[in-house]
């Protein structure tokens, strides 16, 4: 029952929704007016070039023998896919959500785009950060930015987003897909790149 539980945990709480529940946190905390049709295109648009683009571009590899499974479980498995989304990421930052429009959503995907670099280095020199902690800790540094920023109270999701990286670290323990050193390193990849960002728009 446990083991399906921590199981569930990983795949709830995929690195592919991070970045969407990023972009639908700074929507639903901003006192910035923005209006609702260009919120819709953001969210789309992250949806199809955060989600969909890279579940698509997954089955093409296994499809193509470039991936063993979806799990990623060695580092050579991982290099071509962070690749692909490197410049996903790029893309975003390029056409979707530029300097000029959201600033905050600028910085926090130029964030995650230093994440991925440093990921990807990472692999190529044969060591796999956690991508689940990575994903979740710039996510979480982010929020705590954005209560910041606004001055609003956001302890509840603090407390919320710390009960979830616990259980996605065990998770990931559990189920032996990461040692503690590569969960660590995972965090701190995600969570750095979020903390310097500050500096540019809080």
């Amino acid at each position: 029952m446990i083991h399906h539980i921590l199981k569930s945990i990983s795949f709830i709480f995929h690195p592919l929704m991070m970045p969407l529940l990023g972009v639908l946190f700074y929507f639903s905390k901003t006192p910035r007016y923005i209006p609702d049709p260009i919120i819709k295109a953001k969210v789309f648009s992250i949806s199809i070039l955060t989600i969909v683009l890279p579940i698509l571009l997954f089955y093409l590899l296994k499809t193509l023998k470039k991936i063993n499974s979806f799990y990623l479980e060695t580092t050579q498995e991982r290099i071509l896919p962070l690749i692909l989304n490197t410049l996903i990421i790029a893309l975003i930052i390029y056409r979707v959500l530029t300097h000029n429009e959201i600033v905050e959503l600028y910085y926090f995907f130029i964030g995650i785009l230093c994440s991925t670099i440093a990921c990807l280095i990472l692999a190529i020199l044969n060591f796999k950060a956690s991508i689940h902690m990575i994903a979740s800790a710039g996510f979480f540094m982010f929020a705590v930015a954005l209560g910041i920023h606004y001055k609003i109270n956001i302890n509840g999701t603090i407390a919320l987003m710390s009960i979830i990286i616990g259980a996605i670290a065990t998770s990931r323990l559990h189920l032996k897909a990461h040692t503690g050193i590569e969960l660590t390193i995972g965090f701190f990849i995600g969570l750095i790149p979020q903390l310097i960002m500050l500096n540019y728009w809080l």
